[in-house]
Parts: structure tokens; sequence; C-alpha cells
């Protein structure tokens, strides 16, 4: 395995082989050329170089001039120049234009290979940042959110057209449902995809703490801050910040939250200065923040500022078409994780799974998945293996079939599904108030 692939720019014939030969010895792999047009060539036929070390004085050109078109045929490679004759306006001139290190002819053997290796180096930390990034964003966009069913077949697309505005995002949903992943996928889609997606549940932080975590504080702000810290915010700059579980924010922070939306503009805990930012918001909640700004416990003015776009991400019981898959899906995940083998499930296996209730949406599913394969001795999982209330489908929970509050309750779905979760539409729909409808859907646990 070669330590990786240089390609030599020279018209001394006799010194690329020289160099050809010593870095050969070191384990690259090398490729010559006499002149620019040839390392042109090279260059646009092999994305795998690394590295071109190229003489300055050329036949058909300037070696110094090309750093740039070196590095626009392929962007992930180093350059390194070499000549006779150098001074240090010339070596800052090429530091300048993007070269790594510009060395002088006869330096000794292992000064040029230390360079060569250095350069070297960072090739290798640029090519893992981009793979890592690449798998980010292979992870969270929104051909990976698994599943064909319409409702969330609509709330792809939904998400995807407002994906590449800066409009503020409200996304509802149950628990266990997606949001976040659907929140993580408008960010990777979005023109702020190579910038920062910062995330926090705002239930999970004391009010007192959220926040010194969103706006930051000054030393001495307050018992406990010993140092200055940048808040979400600023980290979020030119990025994403998601707000989960929003309708747990306090009133204080809410009028706040609503002022920096507006304006862009905060001020750390401690300090007088404001601070300018450039930040996505998109929050989320399971909660019915409508209902929730009736009981005074949000405010309606940021309720109608955060909904302005909102995306329902459907509950697993409403898309069960899609089980099938994200069951196959996690139970690949997890054989590999475990390491079992499992090539697939006995017939009432899947049947049970999309008779369930799951009140845990997907969070539920991925667990109770992950339970079986721990738990299973042999290939074929065993619907055996199901708990007890996944196997008695925890009736209580839904209104018998034959019942007509399950007739009910199956209507109100269906309409909720046409409609992608739009509640002043399928209360329209339905011929009934609004609050009536939330009255319904919590009723119904819809």
């Amino acid at each position: 395995m070669t330590k990786g692939t240089i390609l030599i720019v020279d018209d001394e014939e006799k010194l690329r082989q020289l160099m050809s030969r010593i870095l050969e010895l070191e384990g690259y792999q090398i490729i010559q050329a006499q002149n620019i047009k040839s390392a042109i060539s090279h260059l646009e036929q092999n994305q795998n170089i690394d590295l071109v070390l190229s003489d300055v004085k050329l036949p058909d050109g300037n070696g110094l001039e090309q750093i740039n078109n070196y590095k626009k045929i392929n962007t992930n490679c180093e350059v390194i120049l070499l000549t006779a004759y150098g001074t240090i306006n010339d070596g800052v001139k090429a530091m300048k234009l993007g070269a790594f290190d510009y060395i002088t002819k006869g330096t000794h053997d292992e000064q040029l290979i230390l360079a060569i290796e250095k350069a070297m180096s960072k090739v290798v930390m640029h090519r893992r940042i981009f793979d890592l990034e690449n798998k980010l964003e292979i992870k969270f966009n929104f051909d990976n959110i698994i599943g064909n069913s319409r409702p969330i077949n609509e709330t792809k697309k939904m998400a995807l057209k407002v994906a590449g505005t800066d409009s503020t995002i409200l996304i509802e949903g149950e628990t266990g449902s997606g949001k976040e992943l659907f929140a993580q996928s408008i960010h990777n889609s979005s023109n702020r995809k190579n910038n920062s997606f910062i995330a926090i549940n705002c239930c999970a932080i004391p009010h007192e703490l959220l926040e010194s975590e969103l706006f930051g504080h000054k030393k001495g702000a307050f018992t406990g801050a010993i140092n200055d810290k940048k808040g979400l915010f600023e980290e979020a700059h030119e990025g994403t910040l998601f707000l989960d579980e929003i309708g747990d924010m306090n009133h204080d922070l809410q009028a706040k939250l609503l002022r920096i939306i507006e304006t862009q503009v905060f001020t750390r805990i401690g300090e007088t200065n404001p601070k300018k930012v450039n930040v996505r918001i998109i929050a989320a909640t399971n909660k019915n923040l409508e209902a929730e700004c009736e009981k005074g416990s949000f405010r309606f003015d940021l309720y109608y500022r955060l909904s302005a776009f909102k995306i329902y991400v459907p509950a697993l019981r409403n898309r069960i078409e899609d089980i099938e898959q994200l069951t196959n899906y996690f139970i690949s995940v997890y054989s590999e994780k475990i390491k079992k083998k499992i090539i697939g499930y006995d017939s009432d296996f899947l049947k049970i799974l999309k008779q369930y209730y799951w009140k845990g949406n997907i969070r539920e599913l991925r667990n109770i998945l992950e339970r079986t394969i721990i738990l299973s001795e042999n290939d074929i999982l065993d619907s055996s293996l199901l708990p007890s209330e996944i196997k008695n489908n925890n009736l209580n929970l839904k209104p018998e079939n034959n019942s007509l509050d399950y007739i009910e309750s199956e209507h109100i779905r269906k309409v909720l599904n046409s409609t992608n979760g739009n509640k002043p539409e399928t209360a329209k729909i339905l011929n009934i108030g609004l609050t009536t409808l939330y009255r319904k859907i919590q009723e119904f646990n819809l």
C-alpha cells in the first residue's frame, strides 16, 4: 500500500528520475510530467494525486502562477514548489497563492521528505473531514428518511420545499416520531449545510440555566460564571439552531427568543453590548402550542412567528405501511452492532408489529427490535420474543374496532393525513370547531 501519489513536474529528466527514485523508496507512487501542459493532463485524468511537486521555471510557463489551476482541478491536492534560486519574496508569494511549501533545489533529501510528509498529513486530514461530512449528509437527508407511505412522503415534500429558504420552521409531532431527523435533513438540504447544526432540548435543561446555554454569559455575571461563555446562538452563527420541545420554554425566555428571531440580535448575560448573528431557527414540539397559548403558558406572538411554516411528522400508527421497511432497517443496524446474524423473522412477527399502537413511535419500535435481537438465540426473530404488551396489542390504548369512537377516530386520522396535519383545514373539512378538533386529537391520541 502506497503512502500517497505525487506528481513531479520538472523539465530536467535526470532530476525527475532521481527524485522519483528517492520518493518511491519512501513508499510513494510517482507520476512524472515535463511541463505544465502534461501536469494538467495528469491532474484531470487522475483525481487520486495527493501532491504536486513542481519546478517554478518550466518550458511553457511559471509554476508559481499554476498553483491555483492545479488546485482548481484537484481541490484535495497540495502543491510544493521547487526553485534553483529561492527568494523570501517568492516564498511569501507562493504561500499566499496556496502553496504548502517553497523549497530551494539542492536541499537535503531529509528536509524535502519531511515537507512532503507534512503535506500528505494535511491531505489525509482533509479527506477524512470530507468523508465524514459526506456520511453525515447521507445519513441526514430526505432520501434516507425511511418510508414511502403517503403521509411521510407528503411531509418530506413539504420539508424539502422550505429547506432552501431561511424561514423559521415549527415541526409538530409526537415524541419519537422523527422531528429532529427532519430538522437535520432540512439543514443538510439548505445553503447552510456546511455550517453548524446545533440542537438543544429545552425541557432537558433547568430554566435558570437555559438562558445561559442559549445566549452565553460574561465572567462573574452570576455565581458559578467563572469564565466567559459563548451561547448556542453564537455557536450556530451562519448555521441552524434546533430548539426541541420548545413548548417547555418559560415566558421570559420566550420573549427573548421572539426578539432574536425578529432582529437576529441578542445580549449575553452580564453584558450590555448586543451581538449580531445569522441563525436559522427550527423549533419542534409534541405539545399543542395553540392550546398552550389559550392556557397562557405559551406566547401567542412567538407561536405565530414560529408557525409561519409548520411541518407535521405523522405518528407511526398513521403510516403502518412503513413498518416493514423500518423493521428491516433496524434489524440490519442492530444485527451488526450486537454482532448477531439475523436473516429474517417468523410469519407472525411483522403482523404483530403492524397491529400495535406504537405510542412511542419509531423510537419505541427501534428499542423493541434491539431488545428482541439481544434475546434471540437464532438467526430468525421469533414473535415469542416480543414483549407481552406488543403481543397483546395494548388494546386499552385505542378504541375498540367496532365502536363509534373507533370509527370517529379513524375518520379524523384520515382527514388529518389528507391535509398533512393542517388542523384548521381539517376542522373545516370535518365541519367542527378547532378547539373541538384539538380535544378529539387528545382524546383519541391521534
